[in-house]
């Protein structure tokens, strides 16, 4: 598994805390002989923007939704699914079934009151999301929509999500 993180000013290395928790879901999934999907690549990621720019329009998706990415495509562990890259733009077939970002949201903007938000993932009871009037990420109440609560950064949002699963 590829490892991003940031270099402090005093030269300290801190990875955002879903990096952590995404090698303890690692752990245990390894326990019951299962693995975290494969990262994707530079070239897919390209692709991924790309295709949100012509499918979605010009909306903005947090760097670090892409570093989560570049580690694993997508995450279905214990209730808690993270969109991953399509599986039209990959460049080799995924080994089992992905929920891709692009085609999820498009499912979800079916509802017209959904348009306003981008769908990262969600869990049996929850929606994470990014409020495009609000800017401000989510977790909503799946299927009412009402507000569980805020984030200040996606990187918090699934964090929040990661700990939760591993309950």
């Amino acid at each position: 598994m590829n490892t991003f993180f940031d270099i402090e000013e005093d030269g300290r290395v801190e990875m955002p805390q879903w990096n952590e928790l995404l090698i303890k879901v690692e752990k245990m999934e390894s326990k019951y002989d299962g693995s975290l999907r494969n990262p994707v690549s530079n070239s897919e990621i390209i692709k991924m923007k790309q295709t949100i720019q012509q499918k979605l329009g010009n909306i903005i998706i947090p760097e670090s939704y892409f570093e989560f990415l570049q580690n694993v495509n997508g995450l279905d562990f214990n209730g808690l699914v993270i969109y991953g890259v399509d599986e039209i733009l990959l460049d080799n077939e995924a080994d089992e079934e992905v929920q891709g970002f692009i085609e999820t949201n498009e499912l979800w903007y079916e509802n017209d009151w959904q348009k306003k938000y981008i769908f990262f993932g969600n869990s049996d009871t929850a929606w994470y999301c990014y409020d495009l009037n609000k800017r401000v990420y989510v977790e909503l109440d799946k299927p009412s929509g009402t507000l569980i609560q805020f984030f200040d950064s996606f990187d918090s949002m699934l964090s929040d999500a990661l700990e939760a699963s591993l309950l």
